[in-house]
């Protein structure tokens, strides 16, 4: 039985603690707030309940697994799952609006050619088939299985099989999101829906790969999920797991340093000085994680480096309490898109906030997040630049933002303004301040391509030292980082030949 440290107890360092308990060893976990979680919270008010968060679960295969190879109860059995549809409603500038079916092509290829027009729909059910032979083809790389020693092979070629197109008298395959949007879906409303999911995930659309086709395409396959009770009940099943496996917990337990002996993690302190030996330590971060190891880099030349996290954007979350009851058939989440895409751009390009940006709203029809049937809780999300690129303390930033993005969302929920009782604003400010990540920037998933996104392995240089979470390989997002602890906990129990789940 080897003893575990492990940094944090974000959704991905739970995970790989409850693998690791139930595979004999003793675990312990030292979480610098009072809670556990991550960037997976709930805020309470009055009755009001709202995710923080993610607002759905995809891709739940992931923690399925989990609570499988962990205990008797299965995921099911832990949390209420209901499979939200539509999957989700757009609505445009141009005042079209289309909702989309969970998980059925065909459904979703008639509402798209209902609503904008016959042959849309068959253009991005033609797209949603090459998608998924890019999904096929990164899957296991860049989802399943530690990361290639390699990688490099991974940036040579991108995935995504584009279709031959005639430019400047030159045959060319998109190679870029945009691209795909302009050559192949051929509508500036399918383009939105296509580059609006990789917005959603913290990707410029201006620059994504076409390999981020796999988003899209991994909510359409699997589906998306509401959590009764919010997205927050899921990391409470999680702990609750790694509790009955008998992981510890310590809460306001901040680590100040891995202690190194013999040339490998041998333990962590804290701060105050407090000392806890280990023979395995499990951090959160590799940006963060190499301020704790004095005089080493963790990565070496060869490695995927260890990028500053606020080279990414963060977000703004608003949560509304509203008075009157949500309308029957109200869709779960409706993305709002902006009049003019090179907003949302700007964000990326400047660092300045877009003045008409593209807003999530998620409108869960759960009683556990609502005082009563006269209530409605509301949450609305935009992608916006972190703190290490906008001033968010600056007077009235929030509040002017929230302002834009209530008369965003007053587009799909028409007389919103005059039913809000209150709202609370989170900035990244907020994020940077639970979850220790620089500016509060959010990690997007791992994807390849030549310009792609690949987040540094779950080894380092110093042996015994292994890193989990949304900051490391395979990236950000709820599957990524539960699939970050099992990778995590295969390394460890199976030594550095663990190649993945077969």
């Amino acid at each position: 039985m080897a003893r575990i440290a492990v940094i944090g107890a974000g959704m991905g360092a739970m995970a790989a603690a409850a693998r690791l308990a139930v595979a004999g060893h003793r675990v312990v976990v030292y979480e610098r707030t009072r809670t556990y979680g991550g960037a997976v919270r709930r805020f309470e008010r009055d009755g009001f309940a709202f995710d923080t968060g993610p607002g759905l679960l995809t891709l739940p295969a992931v923690y399925r697994d989990l609570f499988v190879k962990t205990g008797r109860q299965p995921l099911e059995e832990c949390v209420g799952l209901v499979q939200v549809d539509p999957s989700s409603r757009h609505v445009f500038a141009d005042g079209t609006e289309v909702s989309l079916p969970n998980a059925s092509r065909a459904g979703v290829v008639a509402a798209l050619d209902e609503a904008l027009g016959e042959g849309a729909g068959e253009r991005w059910g033609d797209f949603l088939v090459r998608a998924r032979e890019a999904w096929d083809r990164t899957r296991r790389p860049l989802l399943e299985e530690p990361l290639w020693s390699d990688w490099r092979v991974l940036e040579e070629k991108e995935p995504y099989p584009g279709v031959p197109h005639k430019r400047l008298w030159r045959t060319r395959r998109a190679v870029k999101l945009h691209e795909i949007g302009s050559w192949e879906l051929r509508d500036a409303r399918l383009a939105q829906l296509l580059e609006g999911c990789a917005l959603a995930y913290g990707l410029d659309p201006g620059i994504a790969p076409a390999s981020a086709a796999v988003l899209p395409y991994m909510e359409h396959a699997f589906g998306t999920w509401h959590v009764r009770g919010g997205i927050r009940e899921l990391a409470r099943a999680v702990y609750e797991r790694c509790l009955e496996r008998r992981v510890e917990f310590v809460f306001g337990a901040e680590v100040t340093r891995i202690v190194e002996e013999d040339g490998r993690a041998a333990g962590v302190e804290l701060a105050g000085g407090t000392a806890a030996a280990a023979d395995f330590v499990v951090g959160t971060g590799p940006w963060r994680l190499g301020g704790l190891v004095a005089g080493r880099e963790l990565y070496g030349a060869r490695d995927v480096p260890a990028e500053r996290e606020d080279r990414y954007p963060g977000r703004v979350v608003v949560c509304l309490a509203l008075r009157g009851a949500r309308e029957p058939g109200a869709a779960h989440r409706t993305v709002v898109h902006a009049a003019d895409g090179e907003g949302d751009l700007d964000l990326f390009r400047h660092g300045v906030l877009p003045d008409l940006p593209t807003v999530v709203v998620d409108r869960p029809d759960d009683p556990a997040l609502r005082p009563d049937g006269g209530h409605e809780a509301v949450v609305l999300t935009a992608t916006v630049p972190s703190a290490a690129e906008y001033d968010w303390a600056a007077p009235g930033a929030a509040g002017a933002f929230a302002d834009r993005m209530v008369a965003a969302a007053e587009r799909a929920v028409p007389g919103l303004r005059e039913r809000v009782l209150w709202r609370e604003v989170r900035t990244p400010l907020d994020t940077e301040r639970e979850t220790g990540a620089t500016g509060g920037a959010v990690p997007p998933p791992a994807l390849a391509a030549p310009e792609g996104v690949l987040h540094p392995a779950n080894t380092t240089s110093l042996p015994g030292l292994f890193t989990v979470g949304g900051w490391s390989h395979p990236g950000g997002g709820l599957p990524h980082a539960g699939m970050s602890g099992a990778l995590v906990a295969g390394l460890i129990v199976e030594g550095p030949g663990f190649r993945g789940s077969q």
